[in-house]
């Protein structure tokens, strides 16, 4: 069974996620976004393994936690990421444009595509690429707990930015019509930032791109 500890962290309220496998314990920190130890002391505090970091994409506000985590664990966690998004990782996600320099954490080791399964203990979670936002911006769904990690591809009520480097406009519609707005409209939508909120609601609802 999966469990979810979100928070709320850094300088743009970035939400990230520590989930796990309730059986074995094992876990993962989905877009470890800032202040790292915050998260750490979670997953000590429940017993949890932290043995992967998963970003859906590669902005500095994603991943600015990922080095104080990896330095507090042995092994190093593995690091996933699409290679679309290895430039912006290199480049501490982008991170000097808006002032902040950060530590990227470990070098990026698995390289996220479309229809890879991720496993934690019993838990798989579906890997779809979902451009637009940046070029390798990808979800992840987790099918048997009817929940969808999305980034900043899809917010309550609103849609991710496209005027950065590597933005499209174009993309990020077509990603959102054919890689969320297909998921079963029960599905839970843990955005980058925001509240959460279901793919029946936001086709329902959404003024950027209606379902």
């Amino acid at each position: 069974m999966l469990e979810i500890v979100s928070f709320t962290l850094g300088p743009v309220q970035t939400n990230a996620y520590l989930v796990a496998d309730a059986g074995t314990k094992e876990s993962a920190v989905i877009d470890p976004a800032w202040d790292g130890h915050i998260i750490l002391e979670a997953a000590q505090k429940r017993g949890w393994r932290i043995g992967h970091l998963w970003y859906t994409h590669a902005h500095f506000d994603h991943i600015g936690g990922a080095g104080a985590i990896a330095d507090a664990l042995n092994p190093l966690p593995l690091v996933a990421l699409h290679s679309n998004d290895h430039v912006l990782w290199r480049a501490g996600g982008g991170g000097a444009f808006f002032g902040f320099d950060i530590d990227p954490g470990p070098e990026p080791t698995i390289d996220l595509h479309q229809g890879q399964i991720l496993r934690l203990g019993s838990v798989e979670f579906e890997v779809r690429f979902t451009p637009g936002h940046t070029p390798g911006h990808c979800i992840l769904y987790v099918p048997s707990s009817h929940v969808c990690f999305c980034g900043d591809v899809i917010f309550a009520g609103s849609v991710g930015r496209t005027d950065l480097p590597g933005g499209s406009w174009e993309q990020l519609e077509n990603s959102i019509r054919t890689k969320v707005y297909t998921l079963p409209d029960e599905t839970r939508l843990l955005s980058g930032h925001g509240p959460e909120t279901t793919v029946g609601e936001e086709k329902k609802s959404n003024p950027f791109v209606s379902g």
